[in-house]
């Protein structure tokens, strides 16, 4: 039965998985149990080395990951995450903690680091941050592919005018700039909003940001 206590996980939680890496077998049952407990599917590995010999879930989720690990420490398995690009968030924790240890976990991007024996309400709590954490993230990117995927049917020229744009030149400027007349400048910057989807310039600099679009000199690639 649920404690009184326990935060509910969002429905988007719901669909998370949270990864367990504990070497005691005691742990990682009552964790098991505890997230199932509100909903959560969990994967258990016994170790570093279990966890990235298998495949982890491709889906939203954060690992829950003890620090003193036989072999590779769960501080080591964290950097060896972020160097492959595995942005899932991780919470440590650790019988042994000290300050040191967790600056070091959290600069490098950990959402919290639990001493044990830590109350299931302080675990609840850190896993649904991380999960909201990873949620923003991945819609976010999703965001950022989409306007990507918008910013690829420009031209080369759509693009040129887009960035001189969006750097604050007005039509006639541009126009000077890069040898066009102010006509054409305007046919072009209409497909580019056209096709970037936007109503307004505020917008189209908006997105213009996202992607790190910013231009304010002559570009040779044009078309």
């Amino acid at each position: 039965m649920k404690r009184p206590d326990q935060a509910q996980p969002s429905a988007q939680s719901l669909n998370s998985v949270v990864i367990i890496v504990d070497d005691d077998a005691g742990i990682r049952a009552s964790l098991d149990s505890l997230f199932r407990s509100v909903g959560l599917e969990t994967r258990l590995f016994a170790s570093p080395a279990e966890l990235l010999g298998g495949a982890l879930p491709d889906g939203p989720g954060c690992i829950v990951l003890d620090v003193r690990l036989p072999g590779v420490s769960g501080l080591d398995l964290q950097s060896q995450l972020v160097r492959q690009g595995i942005s899932h968030p991780i919470i440590f924790m650790t019988g042994h903690g000290d300050i040191p240890m967790s600056v070091r976990a959290m600069k490098a991007g950990a959402v919290d680091f639990l001493a044990k024996p830590f109350r299931d309400q302080d675990m609840l709590d850190a896993v649904t941050a991380a999960l909201e954490r990873d949620a923003q993230y991945r819609a976010e990117a999703a965001t950022k592919e989409d306007i990507r995927a918008q910013y690829e049917t420009l031209t080369a020229r759509e693009r040129e005018v887009m960035g001189h744009v969006t750097a604050g030149l007005m039509n006639k400027q541009v126009a000077a700039l890069i040898g066009l007349s102010e006509i054409t400048v305007k046919i072009h910057r209409g497909n580019v909003m056209r096709k970037m989807e936007v109503r307004s310039l505020a917008d189209l600099v908006r997105k213009a940001e996202a992607l790190g679009v910013s231009q304010t000199r002559r570009t040779t690639d044009q078309t």
